[in-house]
Order: C-alpha cells, then sequence, then structure tokens
C-alpha cells in the first residue's frame, strides 16, 4: 500500500506561501491516501539560534493552522516529530552511511553557510535527519516542493545504499509528488515567499488586513499606465488568482489584463474577494480551535500514538538487520 509522508517546520500560523505550496494539496491527498503522515519537523527547527518560548508559540500555531485548514485527524496522521524518538535514531544510522561530500553539495547548506559565522554540525546534517523522516515510515510518495527535490534524492540514495549494505529490499526509494501549484513569489515580487521578510498574507488575517497588503503589491513591472496591456504570465498577482479563483474568473482576469479592461487595482480587488472567500472558512476553524484548545492536544496526542506504532515497527526491524537486536547467550560452538 502506497504511504505519503511530508512535514513542515513550525513557523507558527501558516501564510498563503505555506498554504498553497503544501497544506493545500495535503488536505486533497488525505482524500484518497488513508493515514498519509503529516509531520511538523520541530527538530528541524532548532540547527540555528531560536528562542525557547517562541518555539513553543510557533508549534502550537502551526498545529492548530492545519487542523483550520483542513487536517482531518480521522483520515491522516498529525504529530510532532519531537514525540517520535525514532527519528533522531535513525537519523544516527543514516548518519554513518551518508559520504561527508554529499551533504556539503547540498544546496541549502551551501546558502545558509554562507550566513553564519559558526557553521552548526545540525545544519549539515539536516538532510540526513530528514531522509530518516521519511524512511521511518517506509513512505514511498512524498508532497514536495521543487526545491526539496535535493534533498530527497539524498533520502532515496541512502534507502539504496542501506538495503544494498545490510541485503534486504526494506526500505521503499520514495517518489516525489510535486505538489500542483507553482512557486508563487512574495508580494515584493523579489523573493519567496517568507513571514520574515513580510511579503505575504497570514491564513488568519482579516478581511482588511488581506486587501492592505494586496493593494501595493507587485504586478507587472511593465505596465505603468492602466490603459498598458499587461502580462499575465509574468505577474505575480495573476498566479495568486490561479491558486485562489475559478476557472472562469482566471480566463476573465487574463482577458481583462491583456487588453486592459482592468487596471492593476482591479485585478486586486477580485483577488481579494477570491482569498476573503477560501481563507474565512479557515479562519472561523482557528478561532473554534482557540475555544477548544484540548482538540489541538488530542490530534497531537492521537497521531503520536500511531506514529510511534510504525516507528517503534520499523526500528526494530532495522535494528535485527543490523545486528542490533537484544543481545543473546551465544550458542556452544560445534565440536
Amino acid at each position: 500500500m502506497s504511504r505519503i509522508f511530508s512535514g513542515i517546520q513550525p513557523s507558527g500560523e501558516l501564510h498563503i506561501g505555506n498554504y498553497l505550496g503544501a497544506v493545500k494539496n495535503w488536505v486533497q491527498l488525505q482524500e484518497t491516501h488513508a493515514g498519509a503522515l503529516f509531520c511538523v519537523v520541530d527538530y528541524h527547527a532548532i540547527t540555528g539560534a531560536y528562542d525557547p518560548a517562541v518555539l513553543r508559540a510557533r508549534r502550537w500555531g502551526m498545529a492548530k493552522s492545519l487542523l483550520a485548514a483542513g487536517i482531518d485527524p480521522a483520515k491522516a496522521v498529525l504529530f510532532m516529530q519531537s514525540d517520535v524518538p525514532e527519528h533522531t535514531e535513525l537519523s544516527w544510522i543514516f548518519t554513518t552511511l551518508t559520504p561527508l561530500g554529499d551533504l556539503e553539495r547540498q544546496t541549502q547548506f551551501k546558502d545558509k553557510s554562507l550566513k553564519v559565522e559558526s557553521i552548526p554540525a545540525g545544519l549539515l546534517m539536516y538532510p540526513v535527519l530528514q531522509s530518516a523522516d521519511i524512511l521511518l515510515y517506509r513512505a514511498d510518495t512524498v508532497p514536495v516542493g521543487e526545491d526539496q527535490i535535493q534533498h530527497l534524492e539524498l533520502a532515496r540514495d541512502t534507502a539504496r545504499k542501506w538495503n544494498a549494505k545490510f541485503g534486504q529490499e526494506y526500505f521503499p526509494e520514495p517518489k516525489p509528488l510535486l505538489t500542483p501549484t507553482r512557486r508563487i513569489m512574495g508580494l515584493d515580487g523579489q523573493s519567496k515567499m517568507s513571514k520574515s521578510l513580510g511579503n505575504t498574507i497570514g491564513l488568519m488575517e482579516s478581511d482588511d488586513e488581506i486587501w492592505a497588503k494586496l493593494r501595493p503589491a507587485m504586478t507587472d513591472p511593465q505596465r505603468v499606465r492602466k490603459t498598458d496591456a499587461g502580462r499575465p504570465e509574468v505577474c505575480n498577482i495573476f498566479q495568486l488568482h490561479k491558486a485562489f479563483s475559478g476557472v472562469e474568473a482566471v480566463a476573465h482576469v487574463d482577458g481583462q489584463c491583456r487588453t486592459a479592461g482592468w487596471g492593476c487595482m482591479d485585478c486586486k480587488k477580485v483577488l481579494a474577494e477570491s482569498m476573503v472567500q477560501e481563507l474565512t472558512p479557515i479562519r472561523r476553524r482557528a478561532e473554534a480551535l482557540d475555544a477548544e484548545p484540548q482538540r489541538v492536544l488530542d490530534a497531537l496526542a492521537d497521531g503520536a500514538a500511531t506514529a510511534r506504532g510504525l516507528a517503534r515497527d520499523t526500528m526494530r526491524e532495522v535494528r535485527g538487520y543490523m545486528g542490533l537486536d537484544p543481545v543473546v547467550i551465544p550458542s556452544a560452538p560445534a565440536v
């Protein structure tokens, strides 16, 4: 049976970047892949400097947001990575198989290591833990964005190495399932959507806050006057329309832009209406969870129990194949 696993860092409440890039797809996948595993990867969030109080708040905010966005504990397994210690145990095992050069070639490591004076080992080992996250559940399908393909290839390579070394076809080589939403740039049109850069919109923001952020957002830079014909294919606002507006509305927006029938502000107003229509139910569910926070805790506890059961089964078998099973008294040598 096919098994899906995917994880998300605890950055607090969801914004439209990670909602469109991952979570909206997860909500759809749980309908077709019973028992899909979705993990808040809090161990990955401690590879750099952080405030424990902020991390606690962000873990809570992400769990609540995932449930509000539509992750259903009756259909999918939602849990905190740190509630399943086997993640780090398998990560250490994979560390013994992973060449240093493979880790140093990882694009994200090269980019992030340039920004710090003292490089923590966790930054280098991040992809090994990511491989363990996936293979611990013997997942064969991983919903990812294009920026995670290199890390997933390391997980595939790790599965091959372990299987070859221990003479088993135990770990599947996980395949990527690319999110149907292409990468959307931030509202500034300059970089990837990020809460820290202030170029995105939170799922819990009010209608007025959504409009306040959309109003100055970057559009087609060559469209200076309202009478200038637009190029939807290069306009970031149009990409958001494709994510939030219906097919007919997107076609209408396309035509109005190319013929200068609408100005950019007209286009943004229609987008704001589409976003409010989709995000308001999420905001309402989040408010209900705030009123009954035990529901969040129960969902995480149930998810962790299920994940631990799967993880323990995997590690029991892995230890056995590797000679790490319980020590026994050796039998007497044959005469």
